[in-house]
C-alpha cells in the first residue's frame, strides 16, 4: 500500500517551476489497485515518490481506466484535469519520506486540510525550500519577481491587481473548506491546518500549518505550527501557544479537552484535560510555580516543565506577591452549545 494520490492543478512560473497545486481529491493509504492504475497510466510514475506532469491524452485514458475499475469519482475528477488550461500534475508517494517537490509538500498539506492525517502524522521534514514565497492574488499565485509585469498588465486593462498576501504558505479555505467550520478571516487559518469539525475561529484567531484542532473548540488566540488543542477547548482573545517553529524545540505543544487559555495568556508546556491558565499569564517550561493543595496551602515549588502534561490544573498569578501558583482546577470550562453550532 503506497502512502498517497492525488491529481493536481496547479501554476508555474516563467522558468517552468511549480509554484502550487491545487488537489481536489487528495487519497490516503490508496489501494494497490488503484496505483497499479496510475503507474500503468501515467508517464515518470514508475516506482518510489514522484510528480509527473500529466498531458490530456494521459489524463483522458486515465480517467477511462479509473471509470473502467470502479474509481468514479477519480475518474471524472482526472476527465476534468484533461480540459483544464492549467497545468496538471499526478503525485504519487509510495512512502511518507521527506518530499523533493512542491507538488509533494502541497500533497501532503492537503492530506492535513482534509483532515486525512491529523498533525505531526505526516514527515513535513525540509518543506521550507521547496515551498516558494509568492504574491498570493486575486488571480492567483504569482512569482515575486513576476508580480511587477503582472501588475502593468492588469492596470492596462483596467484591472487592479489585489495582493492579499506575500508568504510560503496560502490561506486554506483557498484550497479546501473542512466541513462544520467557521473561520472570521480566513487569510488566518494557512493551508495545512487540521480544523476539527465544531470549530470557530474568530477573527483574532491562527492556525498554522501541521497543528490545529480535535473538534468543537473557540479559537481567538494563536495556535503555533506543531501544536493540537482538544475538543471542547477555548484560547481566549490574544492568546498564544509556542510552536516548535517559536520557541518550543522538540516539546510538543498541546491543550488537553475542556481548557481554557485566558485572554493573552500563553503556554510553553503541555496541558492535559481540564486545565486553565488564567487571563495574562504566559507559563514557560522554566517558569517557577507554587504548588498547592486544596486548602491553598504551599506544598512545594517547580518548575512548570514538571506539571506539563497532568489534568484538573489551575495556573494563576498571586495579585499579592505576584508569584506564579497551581492549584486543583475546580470548574472545567463547558462551550455554548448554541454559540457552537457551526452547521
Amino acid at each position: 500500500m503506497s502512502f498517497a494520490f492525488g491529481i493536481g492543478i496547479g501554476t508555474r512560473n516563467q522558468k517552468h517551476e511549480w509554484l502550487e497545486v491545487y488537489y481536489q481529491q487528495p487519497i490516503h493509504d490508496p489501494d494497490s489497485t488503484l496505483v497499479g492504475i496510475v503507474r500503468d497510466n501515467i508517464e515518470g510514475l514508475s516506482e518510489g515518490n514522484a510528480a509527473a506532469d500529466a498531458d490530456a491524452n494521459q489524463l483522458q485514458t486515465l480517467a477511462d481506466r479509473l471509470e473502467e475499475a470502479g474509481y468514479a469519482d477519480l475518474g471524472a475528477l482526472a476527465d476534468q484535469a484533461s480540459e483544464s488550461s492549467l497545468p496538471v500534475v499526478v503525485t504519487l508517494l509510495d512512502t511518507d519520506a521527506e518530499a523533493s517537490s512542491t507538488p509533494e509538500v502541497y500533497l501532503k498539506l492537503h492530506l492535513l486540510s482534509h483532515r486525512l492525517v491529523k498533525p505531526h502524522g505526516v514527515n513535513l521534514k525540509g518543506i521550507f525550500p521547496l515551498l516558494p514565497n509568492l504574491a498570493w492574488t486575486n488571480e492567483g499565485a504569482i512569482d515575486l519577481e513576476e508580480l511587477p509585469q503582472r501588475q502593468l498588465q492588469a492596470r492596462a486593462a483596467g484591472r487592479v491587481l489585489e495582493v492579499k498576501a506575500v508568504d510560503k504558505f496560502p490561506p486554506m479555505t483557498d484550497y479546501v473548506v473542512p466541513k462544520g467550520v467557521r473561520i472570521a478571516d480566513t487569510a488566518r487559518v494557512r493551508l495545512g491546518a487540521y480544523v476539527g469539525e465544531g470549530t470557530t475561529v474568530m477573527h483574532e484567531g491562527f492556525i498554522n500549518f501541521n497543528a490545529g484542532t480535535e473538534g468543537k473548540s473557540m479559537i481567538e488566540g494563536r495556535i503555533s505550527a506543531g501544536v493540537v488543542v482538544g475538543q471542547g477547548s477555548d484560547l481566549g482573545g490574544g492568546s498564544s501557544t509556542m510552536g516548535t517553529l517559536s520557541g518550543g524545540g522538540n516539546i510538543i505543544i498541546s491543550l488537553g479537552e475542556n481548557c481554557l487559555l485566558g485572554a493573552n495568556a500563553g503556554i510553553g508546556i503541555p496541558l492535559g484535560d481540564r486545565c486553565t491558565v488564567e487571563a495574562g499569564l504566559y507559563v514557560t517550561a522554566g517558569t517557577k510555580v507554587r504548588v498547592l493543595d486544596d486548602s491553598g496551602a504551599h506544598v512545594q515549588t517547580v518548575k512548570a516543565r514538571d506539571l506539563a502534561g497532568q489534568a484538573d490544573l489551575l495556573f494563576r498569578r498571586n495579585s499579592e506577591t505576584g508569584a506564579v501558583e497551581c492549584r486543583t482546577n475546580k470548574t472545567a470550562i463547558t462551550l455554548n452549545e448554541e454559540l457552537h453550532a457551526n452547521n
